[in-house]
């Protein structure tokens, strides 16, 4: 079964969530950005991701905006389940921006990274990252792979929400960003089931496709 939960931020105790802790050898649970977990290199960090790697199911995250992409960057670029992801260890996976995974016979579209609302608070190859910015390059492969797949998948997963739904979701969009276009461009163009996006910390469904999840964990039927 495949599982999509929020931002985890480098929070270990969200792995103790009772519906995580209920996930089985097999089971996938994908992280819609921000994981946190690579962040500052440190014994405990390492630890923790020792910890993750024994679990027995798949975790599976996009990058948000919270991430140290210098540490990131460093594990190689290989092809998983028809994408281009980085294999952290055994069962940690990097999904990367604009790619098309097949996972239990579901096709799922990833696009991960944004921009930081506390970017003026934050200090650059310190606690923040241009990378975190989506590259015309990675918005170009994205439409490619979507081509490819006939613009049509099962579910999509990003980390920033389309700006379309700011006012369902009460939020403000700071910055407009090339990728919010393609998000627009893929809802009017492209079949899929449900849309889900981590970034506003907040669990919500928006009618009818529309999913803002942080601390809930969803079931893919």
């Amino acid at each position: 079964m495949i599982y999509i939960t929020g931002d985890t931020h480098g929070d270990y105790k969200r792995f103790r969530n009772p519906a995580i802790r209920k996930l089985r050898r097999g089971d996938t649970l994908i992280i819609c950005g921000d994981f946190g977990f690579f962040w500052n290199d440190s014994r405990k960090e390492k630890s923790i991701i020792k910890k993750i790697s024994e679990k027995g199911y798949t975790v599976a995250f996009i990058d948000g905006c919270h991430e140290n992409f210098d540490i990131l960057e460093k594990f190689s670029v290989t092809e998983w389940n028809g994408g281009k992801a980085r294999i952290i260890c055994r069962n940690l996976v990097h999904l990367m921006r604009g790619q098309v995974y097949t996972i239990e016979g579901k096709k799922i579209f990833t696009f991960g990274g944004g921009h930081s609302q506390d970017f003026d608070y934050r200090r650059e190859s310190s606690n923040w990252w241009k990378r975190e910015k989506p590259s015309h390059e990675e918005i170009i492969e994205a439409i490619d792979n979507l081509k490819i797949h006939n613009n049509t998948v099962d579910y999509v997963v990003t980390h920033e929400p389309p700006v379309s739904l700011k006012d369902c979701l009460n939020v403000d969009v700071l910055q407009r960003l090339e990728v919010h276009a393609l998000f627009e461009d893929i809802i009017k163009t492209c079949t899929y089931k449900k849309w889900f996006f981590g970034k506003c910390h907040i669990d919500k469904h928006i009618p009818i496709k529309f999913f803002a999840v942080f601390n809930n964990v969803i079931p893919l039927k």
